[in-house]
């Protein structure tokens, strides 16, 4: 059995011994022995959960920078596409576990993401360390030949899910109602209700998307997912920007699970009004994620907790709306309850995802507020030390073989980009 102690770190405002045993948080006191495996001094850091972001496309890292400024379908169309249709397992590996190192580099310990390649995705994750829910993505473009196929692939890798170690997680990854055959979508449904694993899409991300959806199913996505049978607390909705009030209620009323992207809405220009206070209100869990590094730019949960508090004041005109302590708690508890994880909270008998935060900053001078200085003052620089599943991934700022990941995957997006 693996033991951690961490010594005189800040938790809750006062300084507290963590021991960790195998992968739980087993005791939280003061002056705790400092007999373990390995002793951590945490003096001048304070410790929070590993941060869980509920929306990503890991292996999109490789696009970084690449059809910036451009309209998302234009954006998929021209530069996305056509450049994932060239994606080796090799390079999927190389852009998740660049992806991977990220986020534990900004104090993320687990992750929703929703890309090609499962198995390439599942290597990175297990190698890093890091904990994470991959969907197996599926298009048929309303094609029957494509639908049949896109079927064989879910139960290939579903009939696989065995083979990856505890931190991974399976779940069904339909992209969107406008590449997703409303037949397909059905079949989805039904294998996560035997199966029992969660569904991740894109919905009511744009204006375009919501007209088109009128125009091709004659209603609005969240009332075309309705038609079909798919609203339940096993479905999970990326975006969902465009989404009325009594849509609000019919998401509430399934326990349809949101995730919000602040980043990638504004960037994309999708749009800004997502009603977070809304849907918390009316009793929808509403996760925060960072979508891909193609369409934010980077992993950074702190950045994406800032993005998506100053945004909603911003179109509200409303100054006390979506707190730091609001954009924590989804960024952590939240984002675990969605995941089905027992993590997202210091406590004894949880896992052993956590975060040491450098307080020796100037963005906690002065640290009258602790959650208010990470969410509007720091970034994912702040993050010193990070464990997740009892094991430490970085410490001091570093990562065990960080460079390497970070060249490998430079040669191979420069490559894969050239026309």
């Amino acid at each position: 059995m693996k033991t951690i102690v961490i010594k005189e770190v800040e938790l809750n405002g006062e300084p507290t011994d963590i021991r960790i045993e195998d992968n739980l948080i087993k005791r939280i006191a003061a002056n705790l022995p400092e007999e373990a495996d390995v002793v951590i001094n945490g003096r001048k850091k304070a410790v929070i959960p590993g941060l869980i972001n509920m929306h990503t496309h890991s292996a999109m890292t490789l696009f970084r920078g690449y059809g910036d400024d451009m309209p998302l379908m234009a954006w998929l169309e021209e530069k996305i596409w056509p450049n994932e249709a060239k994606l080796t397992h090799e390079d999927v590996y190389w852009g998740a576990k660049l992806a991977c190192l990220e986020m534990i580099k900004s104090g993320t310990t687990a992750f929703f993401d929703m890309y090609t390649k499962f198995s390439s995705t599942a290597k990175a994750v297990e190698e890093t360390g890091i904990r994470a829910t991959l969907s197996s993505v599926c298009f048929d473009f309303f094609q029957p030949e494509q639908r049949e196929k896109a079927k064989a692939h879910i139960i290939k890798l579903f009939g696989e899910k065995d083979n990856y170690s505890r931190r991974i997680q399976f779940a069904l990854g339909p992209h969107a109602i406008y590449t997703v055959s409303g037949e397909l979508l059905q079949w989805v449904d039904r294998f996560s209700k035997e199966h029992n694993v969660p569904v991740h899409i894109h919905l009511a991300e744009t204006e375009t998307e919501v007209q088109s959806a009128v125009k091709r199913f004659g209603c609005t996505p969240v009332r075309y997912l309705d038609q079909l049978g798919m609203l339940s607390p096993r479905l999970m909705i990326a975006h969902g920007i465009y989404i009325d009030d009594e849509e609000i209620q019919m998401l509430a009323d399934t326990g349809v699970q949101v995730v919000h992207n602040p980043a990638s809405n504004m960037k994309l220009g999708s749009g800004v009004a997502f009603k977070f206070t809304e849907m918390r209100k009316a009793g929808i869990p509403v996760g925060i994620g960072t979508d891909g590094c193609s369409s934010s730019n980077n992993l950074d949960m702190t950045e994406a907790m800032k993005l998506a508090s100053l945004l909603g004041k911003g179109w509200r005109k409303d100054p006390v709306v979506l707190t730091a302590d609001e954009m924590f708690f989804a960024a952590t508890v939240q984002g675990a309850d969605m995941l089905g994880i027992n993590a997202g909270r210091i406590e004894e008998g949880r896992l052993a995802d956590l975060c040491l935060i450098d307080l020796n900053l100037p963005a906690f001078t002065p640290n009258f507020n602790f959650v208010s200085n990470l969410v509007y003052a720091a970034n994912g620089s702040c993050v010193d030390t990070v464990i997740c599943d009892g094991k430490i991934l970085m410490q001091n700022k570093r990562v065990p073989g960080e460079d390497e990941i970070m060249e490998r995957t430079a040669a191979i997006a420069y490559k894969l980009v050239v026309k």
